[in-house]
């Protein structure tokens, strides 16, 4: 019945639509051919059609080899906007479809101001853009994500996986880089967890995928790069738009994001405000044995995390002259959140007889503040490709997180309280310069120089009530841990095209300098070493619309704050997580083979991958004869990942649009723990299917699969989850507003369930963080009419801007 169930709600509104789609209008088509200032025919590009009426994209294509597009359409007035790699927009006005074809002749686009150091190979007219060495998702073109945060949204991407605590993973591995707009930023923090659930999505423009990071970009990351774009609008004129959001449970939002551009300035401001109560439960059961004792308990767990969020951003963009920029933006972001947990513990004994029933509750008070100020110069050269650019960037956070403890046994009179504070402070500086230099018509060479200091600060007590009533110190979780990393990089690479081959191949080489200290039992870690990272890409077009890339890069992952931190929550006191001080960092070779077929309604990129990496670091759980669990990081394996995956789009009519992704991949992680061998070895698979469809030209509705299949671990293994999400909007006044619907996780399906086995020890766990979601969101777009006007004659004219 379940399955039956599914099937129909992700397949609402296909078939019955289908019928009333059988008399469409007539069809036409607009041609046209692009070519750069030198006369070379523009490949791949993207071309875009938009409604004149409201803005809203209605078609696309992208160019072929000889620069051609065709876009097939319905009689109406539209506008074109071409984008591609290292050539400026292109905004065609003006495009009227009568009662013929459209031809517009040959297109000039000229060289972009702001390379992106890109190679496009192909474009997708909807919420997907396939590159050489990424995958771009708009991510407002996804119901689902509309009112929603960053983790959301992460959550919905294909290949990409949040855990009920927020851990995010990318094909199985959380050891992955998140950035925003391409930098390391404060907006992550030292809890990336919880720092993604404050971010408002209304904020984000894209998410990048970037698998197997090319020379430019930092090492750090064994599995890739996710890299979250906010929005900024760059028409003359004052533009932006407004969204507010209610939901239940309690998930309420607002947000704007301005801008004003003249010739000469740019200037943007952005605010998020975001409220939310999350109710969550859980249940686990604990069985173990020994020689001289055994246990089993079951623990119950209710939680609810509410708190709000202030995000502001302000950003301005001076054009000193043609050929320079001058960027300077000021974010900050306030958020207070206050959790409330209550445990309650049944231990039984050896006949499932109950002996003892404790309750635990918890209140928990989460203050934090982020300021990050940027300066970014970028300038480029009459030699069309060459550009110069530097950005400095200071990033301050502080957190503190302040907890209640009450604890009570039945059939006892007297009540434990304890309290625990965890104070960290973040300090960041990061300076980074790049050059590039075009050495002929399709080649040029890269270099860049980065310097970035973290300091962080961690002060960690636990306190418990005595007899008397006093607030004493437990030693045993009481100290200051101070981190300290320094690293300096650099890199050089260089890229050519030949026919249809193209090469790129970099060489990076970083130096760290990471000093971890215990401050008050005065234990420290001091760590220098300089590894070089190699990186090779390679593309060739098979045939017409026929790719295939190929790419290598060598990385590596070193371990995160908390991994470190030799105590952490308190939450618990039978599970307790401590991090490992001596954690050393992870290293992987990662290969991937891609082959992209473009097709007259969709695309298709089929990838095979191969990760080798050593030192790897898991999790270890260990269980002392009380029934205390302990969970350690260490570095106790190798690890072999083969994978396949797929990224499908198509079209089938103007009217319903499909997306899907699959990642299937086998992992084995061996290593040896108390000269015990541990061993996973697992065949496993994730997915995402989206159906769209356009009711009576202004009605969408979405509908969206998401399954991740079982896996095993080197101590047990994670049960099979999925979900469902169901979205509708309608667009309203004349199309500058929009109303959406939605509904996450429909069965309320969405949980972890895993299972930890080791000699003489069961244990077995269900947890929801978030319970079912529903959202409408109201959307207002504000564009005046001469903003557009402007825009489009100076698209038309070629001016820089």
């Amino acid at each position: 019945m379940k399955i039956s169930l599914i099937l129909l709600c992700f397949f609402l509104g296909l078939p019955c639509y289908s019928s009333a789609q059988q008399t469409s209008p007539p069809q036409y088509r607009i041609l046209g051919k692009l070519e750069d200032a030198d006369k070379n025919p523009v490949l791949f590009a993207n071309v875009a059609l938009y409604s004149v009426k409201d803005s809203s994209l209605v078609g696309g294509a992208v160019s072929d080899e000889n620069g051609k597009f065709i876009i097939p359409c319905q009689v109406g007035s539209y506008f074109l906007k071409i984008t591609y790699l290292a050539l400026d927009d292109k905004i065609v006005a003006g495009v009227k479809i009568t009662t013929k074809d459209l031809n517009l002749g040959v297109i000039t686009m000229a060289a972009d101001a702001r390379v992106l150091n890109e190679v496009v190979v192909t474009g997708q007219k909807s919420q997907l853009e396939l590159q050489l060495d990424k995958r771009v998702f708009n991510v407002g073109k996804d119901m689902s994500n509309i009112g929603s945060n960053a983790s959301d949204i992460l959550n919905n991407m294909p290949s990409v996986t949040v855990d009920v605590d927020g851990n995010v993973a990318l094909r199985g591995s959380q050891n992955v880089r998140i950035l925003i707009d391409g930098k390391q930023s404060g907006m992550v923090g030292m809890n990336p967890a919880e720092a993604l659930k404050q971010i408002p999505g209304d904020l984000i423009e894209s998410i990048e995928i970037i698998t197997n990071p090319s020379s430019r970009y930092d090492a750090e990351g064994e599995v890739g790069i996710l890299n979250i774009v906010m929005k900024k609008n760059i028409q003359y004129g004052v533009n932006g738009s407004f969204t507010a959001t209610g939901g239940y449970p309690s998930n309420f939002a607002g947000s704007f994001n301005l801008n004003y551009r003249t010739k000469k300035v740019n200037l943007s401001a952005n605010y998020g405000h975001l409220y939310r109560d999350s109710p969550g439960r859980g249940t686990s059961r604990q069985q173990y044995t020994s020689a001289d004792t055994s246990f089993v308990y079951e623990q119950n767990n209710t939680r609810s995390r509410s708190g709000y969020s202030n995000t502001f951003g302000l950003g301005m963009d001076y054009f000193l002259n043609q050929y320079s920029t001058l960027t300077a933006t000021l974010s900050y972001r306030k958020s207070r959140n206050k959790n409330n947990t209550l445990l309650e513990y049944r231990d039984f004994d050896l006949n499932s007889n109950p002996t003892r029933t404790v309750l635990r509750s918890e209140i928990e008070k989460e203050p934090r503040a982020n300021t990050e100020a940027a300066l970014n110069y970028n300038k480029t050269f009459k030699t069309k490709g060459q550009s110069l650019s530097f950005v400095g960037k200071y990033i301050v956070s502080a957190e503190t997180e302040a907890s209640l403890f009450n604890q009570s046994t039945d059939g006892e009179t007297q009540q434990l309280k304890q309290r625990s504070f965890n104070t960290e402070d973040e300090k960041n500086f990061l300076f980074q310069l790049d050059y590039i230099h075009p050495y002929s018509k399709t080649g040029k060479v890269e270099v860049g120089l980065k310097s970035s200091l973290r300091l962080l600060d961690n002060d960690f007590s636990v306190h418990q009530q005595n007899e008397e009533l006093n607030w004493i110190i437990l030693p045993q979780f009481d100290n200051r841990f101070g981190y300290d990393e320094k690293i300096h990089a650099g890199y050089l690479m260089a890229s050519d095209q030949f026919g249809k081959f193209f090469v790129q191949a970099g060489l990076r080489g970083e130096y760290s300098n990471i000093l971890s200290e215990l401050k008050k039992t005065n234990v420290s870690n001091h760590r220098k070493y300089f590894n070089l990272f190699p990186s090779v890409h390679l593309s060739y077009k098979l045939q017409d619309k026929q790719t295939i890339q190929l790419s290598y890069s060598y990385r590596l992952s070193r371990p995160g704050f908390r991994s470190l931190l030799p105590f952490s929550n308190f939450s618990d006191p039978r599970v307790f997580r401590a991090g490992n001080p001596l954690l050393n960092p992870e290293y992987t070779h990662s290969f991937e083979a891609g082959h992209l077929i473009n097709m007259e309604k969709g695309s298709l990129l089929s990838s095979l991958y191969y990760r080798h990496r050593l030192g790897v670091v898991e999790n270890i759980t260990a269980v002392d004869s009380v029934g205390f669990t302990t969970i350690t990081p260490i570095n106790l394996s190798t690890g072999d990942s083969y994978g396949l995956e797929f990224n499908l789009s198509y079209d089938p009519f103007m009217w319903w649009k499909w997306t899907a992704s699959a990642n299937f991949f086998r992992a084995i992680n061996e290593g040896f723990y108390q000269d015990r061998k541990l061993k996973s070895d697992t065949y496993t698979w994730t997915s995402r299917a989206s159906s769209r469809v356009t009711l009576f030209k202004n009605i969408d509705f979405q509908s969206s699969l998401n399954y991740r299949a079982p896996r095993k671990t080197t101590q047990g293994k994670e049960l099979s989850q999925y979900s469902i999400d169901l979205g509708l909007s309608r667009d309203i006044m004349k199309g500058k507003g929009t109303v959406t619907a939605s509904v996450r996780d429909l069965f309320n399906s969405r949980k972890r369930r895993s299972i930890t086995q080791a000699a003489g020890y069961y244990s077995r766990s269900e947890f929801q963080w978030r319970a079912r979601q529903f959202r409408v969101t109201f959307s207002y777009r504000l564009n005046g009419s001469k903003a557009k006007e402007r825009n489009n004659d100076d698209a038309e004219s070629g001016e820089d801007s």
